[in-house]
């Protein structure tokens, strides 16, 4: 039996497809430790899983997580991109441009409140301005959302089956540059909270860039324990360069940011004095915005996360042409 219980709703990451053996379990209790034996990773029932991927090419019903061979290829990517900005302060810029698309369904599923949309850019600037963090916890990652414009499409298909047709909603839809976020909102499916494209991959496809998540996460929906609005703050933090806090487990080198510690595998709910990785420093980071813990646990990024967050921008997103 593993020692864990499905007690809550958790999530996960990725480009591609991978085997069992690399994929994240899905849930455990609070009170698992590091003695008890754990079940092999990729074992438990996918649908027994509230997941925020980013963007998988193999489609959102598959149970995906970036692996290390791609996380390492994202990180040349970044450090080629930087050498060749060498002498350019990465700084974050001062508003991010924000463009929000509630596909909805012809009974009116689906559709999204403008007022639950500025809700959702207000969770987004508090979060990133590290308003959510107790003590010093948290930074102020200096990056600002400002909402530009509000699309709106009635699709029973696209709402239904976003998944089946994300290209050619995206790239019928979207609009700006590599600095313009795009939020698509529809019915992910079951189990998917939200999805997003890397910096790295927008020059290649620069159409398809932005983020999905599934309508009834944004502030005052009814998605249970992930209704707060940090599904657009997990997965905007993907759009901004972020791997998750337990990418490469306890294994060097991590999620490739020094003051996030190791993490072994993805927390659920809102474990306290969970450490997954006890020959490594520090209890796992559940409380971080790039976990996958309930809403409500979710307070912070961390400043080596600002700056990644940053480095990313003028890598990829700061003076990109448009698409």
């Amino acid at each position: 039996m593993c020692a864990f219980t499905l007690t809550g709703l958790v999530a996960s990451t990725s480009p591609e497809p991978i085997s069992p053996e690399g994929s994240a379990p899905e849930n455990f209790s609070a009170s698992m430790t590091t003695n008890d034996p754990y079940c092999p990773p990729g074992t438990e029932p996918a649908s027994a899983a509230e997941r925020r991927v980013a963007d998988p090419d193999a489609g959102p019903a598959d149970n995906v997580v970036i692996t290390p061979e791609q996380a390492a290829e994202y990180e040349d990517d970044l450090q080629r991109a930087m050498e060749r900005i060498r002498g350019h302060e990465a700084a974050a810029p001062y508003t991010v441009p924000v463009v929000v698309h509630v596909i909805s369904a012809s009974d009116g599923s689906g559709e999204v409140s403008d007022g639950r949309i500025d809700d959702q850019v207000d969770v987004l600037n508090r979060a990133y301005q590290g308003e959510y963090a107790q003590g010093s916890e948290g930074t102020d990652t200096e990056f600002r959302f400002e909402l530009a414009d509000v699309t709106r499409t009635e699709n029973d298909t696209w709402f239904r089956e976003f998944g089946d047709h994300r290209d050619t909603i995206r790239a019928e839809l979207r609009q700006g540059g590599a600095e313009t976020l795009n939020i698509y909102t529809a019915d992910l499916g079951s189990g998917l909270l939200g999805f997003s494209t890397f910096p790295q991959d927008y020059a290649d496809n620069p159409e398809q860039d932005g983020v999905a998540i599934a309508h009834d996460t944004l502030p005052g929906g009814d998605r249970e324990n992930f209704n707060e609005g940090h599904t657009g703050t997990h997965e905007v933090g993907h759009w901004l360069g972020l791997f998750h806090t337990f990418q490469n487990g306890c294994e060097s080198p991590g999620d490739y940011i020094d003051d996030t510690p190791y993490e072994r595998e993805a927390a659920s709910g809102c474990p306290e004095g969970r450490d997954t990785c006890p020959e490594r420093q520090g209890e796992d980071p559940v409380t971080n915005f790039m976990n996958y813990s309930d809403d409500a646990c979710m307070t912070h990024f961390t400043q080596g996360q600002a700056q990644r967050m940053a480095e990313h921008w003028s890598a990829f997103r700061e003076g990109a042409p448009k698409a």
